[in-house]
């Protein structure tokens, strides 16, 4: 993955995330515009996804954007919304996470 990939892969995350918040706060308050506003993300979080995955590829780009929003919306969910996180789910991130780093292996580095 490019460095122009790799940056505009942080740029997604937040909107992602930003968009399961809202999804979270919707099903804790039952505000319609949390919902406006999560489907509104999402939207534009999938429209720069089109980028991502024109420069690297789509396995790559849905697989690198999957493990980090998994990991990051665990961690919004603990700190935030106070939710725990159990011990298989745990082990099933560092798996992911595991996988992720065998992905993005350099190929020239066995």
């Amino acid at each position: 993955m490019s460095i122009a990939a790799s940056l505009w892969l942080l740029a997604t995350i937040p909107v992602f995330l930003a968009a399961a918040s809202m999804s979270r706060f919707y099903v804790a308050t039952n505000k319609l515009w949390a919902i406006a506003l999560m489907l509104a993300l999402y939207g534009i979080g999938n429209l720069m996804m089109v980028r991502l995955m024109r420069e690297s590829g789509l396995a790559v780009a849905i697989s690198v954007s999957s493990i980090a929003q998994l990991v990051l919306v665990n961690l919004v969910a603990f700190t935030v919304f106070g939710e725990r996180v159990p011990p298989m789910q745990l082990a099933g991130m560092a798996l992911g996470t595991l996988g992720l780093v065998l992905m993005m292996w350099p190929e020239g580095a066995r």
